[in-house]
């Protein structure tokens, strides 16, 4: 698996971020809002293994099963080159680092983006749930099951884990500008963002479409849950993809340069 040499990867990161940031308002939308589509294809192929398989979370194989599935939406995303509030907590905090671009804008690009993400998921979610059940490869429970699992850890829970999310996204965006070709560009999204899954750790935008499930079909899943589920887990991927991978890696790159 090729790579670039580090300094490489951090100016091809700075010459993208710098890309994103100056885009349109409408294209970055337009963007944001095909991927929180998109990326609902991961949640609802998670619902048709847990309605067709005949074991659930606990169990090795369902749980391998149901993280490799969960990978599928990040695929269409990332491969598509939509916009993905999550990638961006590392993509456009670099330039604002090196000096090229102001926190104005990266609030900006975090605005749009993110509010284009979770329109998109919300309107996936409605044609799901009104439409999938009746093609009887996924019941509504296998829905009802995939939002508990995220909104039944404690409030501190999901800013911490929305932290290591946040941080492997970070990742993903620093590996994928480094890897050479498609075939290594998918293994390594299918590897990072399958661990987010066998970890369940909450990933704000698949997220969103997980717990949205949940408010829809069922009464146990609250307004108040979304709501605490997406403003902690939103935040901690923030604080993971920022921190632990653009400052820390910036900071490496630059010292070591």
């Amino acid at each position: 698996m090729e790579q670039m040499p580090t300094q490489e990867v951090l100016d091809s990161l700075i010459e993208s971020g710098l890309h994103e940031i100056r885009r349109e308002k409408s294209g970055l939308l337009l963007s944001g809002f095909s991927a929180g589509l998109d990326i609902g294809f991961g949640p609802l192929l998670m619902a048709v293994v847990l309605t067709l398989s005949q074991g659930s979370y606990g169990d090795l194989t369902t749980e391998l099963l149901l993280a490799s599935v969960y990978s599928v939406g990040f695929l269409f995303v990332i491969l598509g080159r939509s916009e993905l509030f999550t990638e961006h907590t590392t993509l456009a905090v670099v330039p604002v680092l090196d000096r090229q671009a102001s926190i104005g804008q990266l609030m900006r690009l975090w605005g749009l983006v993110y509010v284009g993400n979770i329109v998109g998921g919300l309107l996936f979610t409605l044609l799901a749930v009104v439409l999938m059940p009746g093609l009887g490869v996924i019941s509504p429970e296998a829905f009802e099951l995939i939002a508990t699992k995220l909104v039944s850890h404690q409030l501190h829970w999901l800013f911490v884990a929305g932290v290591f999310a946040g941080w492997l996204m970070g990742l993903l965006a620093w590996l994928i500008t480094a890897a050479q070709g498609t075939l290594s560009r998918v293994a390594i999204i299918w590897i990072v963002t399958a661990t987010i899954g066998l970890l369940h750790l909450p990933h704000s935008i698949a997220g969103n479409v997980e717990v949205l499930f949940g408010l829809f079909i069922s009464a146990s899943i609250t307004p108040l849950d979304y709501l605490a589920f997406l403003s902690l887990s939103t935040i901690g991927n923030a604080f993971g993809g920022a921190i632990f991978v653009a400052v820390l890696k910036y900071g490496h790159v630059v010292r070591g340069a």
